[in-house]
């Protein structure tokens, strides 16, 4: 009997060896036998984001993560010392970096590189690193992960980033995928949860407000594929939904849009809010507001009441910041409603739970000092 249980363990160790190298999902059955990590390591079966079915180890040591927002994630779920490559834009030297989840981890920038940023990986570079798996985000079809998995025998784990808003749900299962997969099951619960309860809590201190008492806002200078200049908004901005501020909302609710001069100043703000990401090109967010004529009769600009707010489009978006944007509009909203909440004490907590290091000071460091405060326009 006990060498039967034997010989029954040894079948079923290379019937999962056999199934992992004839391909690792069910549309890729032509990918070659895996090069990374170790062959006796349980396996478990999958659907990723994309709705494919991938054969992968649990709770692999190694793992490579490629495209947008990737690496944040493993970050978030307390598993950043498992990625042994990285995409181009961790080695990058950038005057300008508001990635939290970079900063918290300078070692990430002597990885090896396994491709150029946005996923545009390299095959053979993939495969130098040895990871277990490869976790790939932005895939824009299911074939993108397929010819990745086969070029390089390892298992792509597809995701759907997600956001805060919209897209909640995808950034919620990708989570919960990625912590099946990293045995980190409980860390991806409480990453959720996290984000539930600020959402929760922002929204129970300004929902009372009456329309008629909120003060109108505007956020300019809203970066998207680089920097850009006040014109520049998001009109399903994250931030002002979740404090139900009085917003721009003339025309498409797009994710991003260009807004002319004259429809800013119809609207005119009283409060306006710059992304400062804009200072990364001339004439900013804030030399337009300080040299632009046709600006300075606005009632924000009257009043000096314009300020200063952290980037998260950067790499796709850092829901921190986003978060952290939320609790400082909040109090300059509502500061009764936000009198317990110091911003600058907030973001580092946000940032401490989820990237493991309070990096608020580095951040407005590279932003000129000029986060979470009244920007001069003298």
């Amino acid at each position: 009997m006990k060498y039967s249980g034997l010989f029954a363990a040894a079948v079923c160790g290379l019937v999962l060896v056999a199934a992992l190298c004839a391909g690792c999902t069910s549309t890729s059955s032509s990918a070659a036998a895996p090069v990374g990590g170790d062959s006796s390591a349980s396996m478990m079966t999958i659907t990723d984001g994309m709705g494919r079915t991938v054969t992968v180890p649990a709770a692999p040591d190694r793992v490579v993560c490629s495209g947008p927002g990737c690496l944040r994630y493993l970050t978030y779920l307390q598993a950043e010392d498992h990625a042994v490559g990285v995409d181009d834009m961790e080695i990058k030297e950038n005057m300008f970096d508001a990635r939290p989840y970079a900063l918290a981890n300078p070692q990430f920038s002597s990885l090896p590189m396994i491709g150029e940023f946005r996923g545009n990986d390299d095959p053979e570079k993939v495969v130098a690193c040895n990871p277990q798996v490869i976790f790939k985000t932005y895939c824009t079809e299911a074939s993108v992960a397929d010819e990745l998995q086969e070029k390089t025998g390892i298992p792509v784990v597809a995701l759907q980033y997600g956001d805060l808003s919209k897209n909640r749900a995808l950034m919620d299962q990708s989570l919960r995928l990625m912590g099946s997969v990293m045995g980190n099951d409980d860390r991806a619960e409480a990453v959720i949860t996290y984000f539930d309860t600020m959402t929760t809590d922002l929204n129970e201190r300004t929902a009372g407000v009456a329309e008629a008492d909120r003060q109108t806002v505007f956020v300019g200078g809203i970066a998207h594929s680089g920097p850009h200049g006040f014109q520049s908004t998001q009109p399903t901005y994250p931030p002002f939904i979740f404090v139900n501020a009085r917003m721009f909302s003339e025309g498409p609710q797009t994710a991003y849009a260009n807004i002319a001069p004259e429809k800013i100043i119809d609207f005119d703000p009283e409060i306006i809010f710059v992304d400062l990401s804009t200072l990364q090109t001339s004439p900013s967010a804030v030399d337009e507001l300080k040299d632009d004529p046709s600006y300075a009769a606005m009632t924000a600009v009257q009043a000096g009441e314009v300020y200063g707010v952290l980037p998260y489009n950067w790499y796709t978006a850092n829901h921190g910041s986003v978060m952290a944007d939320a609790y400082f509009i909040g109090t300059v909203l509502y500061p009764d409603a936000f009198s317990d909440v110091d911003p600058a004490k907030k973001a580092d907590e946000i940032y401490t739970f989820l990237v493991g290091e309070p990096v608020y000071d580095k951040m407005d460091g590279l932003f000129e000092n000029k986060v979470f405060e009244r920007i001069s326009l003298e």
